[in-house]
């Protein structure tokens, strides 16, 4: 008895130390596509802080203060105001902007639009890889989230300007 239960607790140190044991090399490229630089971490508080500073501002058409601003006037003002750098003042001009990329490249200040309407387009800035900030029509300014089935299942294209 005492020989087959020291049998089996060798049999068994003998399986754990070989499920130790891989043989898969780590890779020693672990660097992340979208992984945040000193700039975009920079850019996120400069973002994060514009977003502050107009949470809950209403919606208006056309609006471009903080009595009412639309979506394109709000990615227009956080650019010159955030960055120095002037955008048209339309979705239609700002989907024009910058270079095309994949939504799966999506990073801190990356423009993201959408189509909401059979003629009818939105647009807002990434925060980080999921969240963006935009003037909704229903809700004013406000923080949401890419996978999010209404902006999921809205989503047209995205753009980077380089900041």
């Amino acid at each position: 008895m005492v020989v087959k239960s020291f049998c089996c607790a060798v049999l068994l140190l003998i399986m754990s130390g070989c499920s130790q044991h891989s043989s898969i090399k780590k890779s020693e490229n672990n660097t992340k596509i979208n992984a945040p630089t000193a700039k975009l971490v920079y850019a996120q508080r400069l973002l994060l802080s514009q977003y502050n500073d107009w949470r809950g501002t209403p919606h208006k058409w056309g609006g471009m203060s903080k009595k009412g601003v639309d979506c394109s006037a709000l990615v227009k003002l956080t650019f010159e105001q955030q960055f120095s750098l002037s955008l048209p003042r339309t979705t239609a001009g700002q989907v024009k902007v910058g270079h095309s990329i994949k939504r799966q490249q999506l990073r801190t200040g990356d423009l993201v639009f959408f189509k909401t309407g059979v003629n009818v387009r939105h647009v807002g800035i990434m925060v980080d890889e999921l969240q963006f900030f935009h003037a909704s029509s229903s809700r004013g300014v406000i923080l949401s989230r890419l996978d999010n089935p209404y902006w999921n299942s809205h989503y047209w294209q995205s753009r980077r300007v380089n900041l």
